[in-house]
């Protein structure tokens, strides 16, 4: 065997070498949700949702008159942000941004049509939050009531979104838990519009 062969030899076997690592990675890499996905959309979309419900929590936390509204209020802003902090992550895991050019809701089933203008389901409008933000007395109780209890009647409407077509083992557990924790605290919420005497929003 001369030089020039071995050497062509031992290119060829090189070049193997590299395609076979090439394609084990690609065999073991897991797969992660596209761009398109509903995976991917509902992590944008949930966590513009929950940043409204962080900054109403944070209202009632610091000027509720209630001891349990106050308490429910921080709650739910400690518990949505880390859930906020989450599924960013998983967009930055996925090798994407944060934001999308798409219109909010156009990975859910329906297509976006439980929009309100640009509002996802549930979502209070800016004005609704700064009323709510110069609200005095027990009047901040009511609205954040009513408006959270609102605001989950929506969310869990996305989760259901998200549950009808993901795969993704990370967000199927977290969508599960956001249903229960929210389900939960419409309960709450209801008793504590009944005892604040007032009604939810029609």
């Amino acid at each position: 065997m001369t030089t020039r062969t071995k050497v062509i030899g031992a290119v060829v076997a090189v070049v193997l070498l590299g395609l076979g690592v090439v394609a084990g990675s690609l065999i073991s890499r897991p797969s992660v949700p596209s761009e398109d996905s509903a995976e991917v959309g509902f992590a944008r979309d949930m966590s513009e949702h929950h940043a409204q419900a962080v900054e109403m929590g944070m209202i009632a936390y610091q000027h509720a008159t209630l001891p349990e509204v106050r308490t429910l209020g921080g709650d739910v802003a400690l518990t949505q942000q880390a859930q906020i902090g989450m599924m960013q992550t998983w967009l930055k895991d996925w090798g994407l941004g944060p934001t999308s050019s798409e219109r909010p809701m156009a990975w859910m089933p329906d297509g976006g049509k439980s929009l309100k203008g640009n509002l996802m389901p549930g979502m209070a409008t800016r004005d609704e939050v700064n009323k709510l933000r110069s609200a005095t007395g027990k009047d901040v109780d009511i609205l954040f009531c009513q408006y959270l209890l609102r605001h989950h009647l929506g969310g869990i409407h996305m989760v259901d979104g998200v549950l009808a077509q993901a795969s993704d083992p990370a967000v199927i557990e977290l969508a599960t838990t956001m249903k229960k924790n929210q389900t939960g605290e419409v309960t709450v919420l209801n008793q504590l519009l009944t005892k604040l005497g007032a009604a939810p929003l029609s």
